[in-house]
């Protein structure tokens, strides 16, 4: 039985929907709730996301292409990690008014195909890993 392997979340931001696209999409404003890119993100281009290794070098985290840019409303991108092998997910991110700042939903597909036999795991830490890094964009963009 094939189940859904799809993360969604959506949260609300105290900032309207220009501004929440700078902090998806610039390298530096990336950095500040992410991790640090190593180019801003645009359309039609590769991008590295990267940590430190506990040694403080530095190490890439994620990467992919941005396959859809259209700002401030929805930015697409492919997305990988170590544990996918080389198998890409998607990210979307939608950009929404609302009440005076911006909904933000994201949908993270593709996990379950690209994790195979440690979708449930890798599932529960990308989950988490979500939650963090969205709470330090809520924090960033107050």
């Amino acid at each position: 039985m094939m189940s859904d392997t799809t993360i969604t979340k959506t949260i609300f931001l105290n900032a309207d929907a220009g501004t929440v696209w700078t902090y998806l999409t610039d390298k530096d404003k990336l950095a500040e709730w992410f991790h640090a890119a190593n180019a801003n993100l645009t359309q039609g281009s590769d991008y590295a996301l990267i940590g430190h290794a506990d040694d403080g070098a530095p190490v890439k985290r994620c990467w992919g292409s941005v396959v859809e840019s259209k700002r401030p409303e929805k930015l697409v991108y492919t997305f990988t990690i170590e544990p996918f092998g080389g198998a890409m997910t998607t990210v979307t991110w939608l950009l929404e008014e609302a009440y005076g700042g911006t909904r933000l939903t994201l949908h993270h597909e593709g996990i379950g195909e690209a994790a195979g036999d440690a979708a449930l795991p890798l599932l529960m830490a990308l989950d988490a890993g979500w939650d963090a890094h969205l709470g330090r964009l809520r924090d960033a963009t107050i």
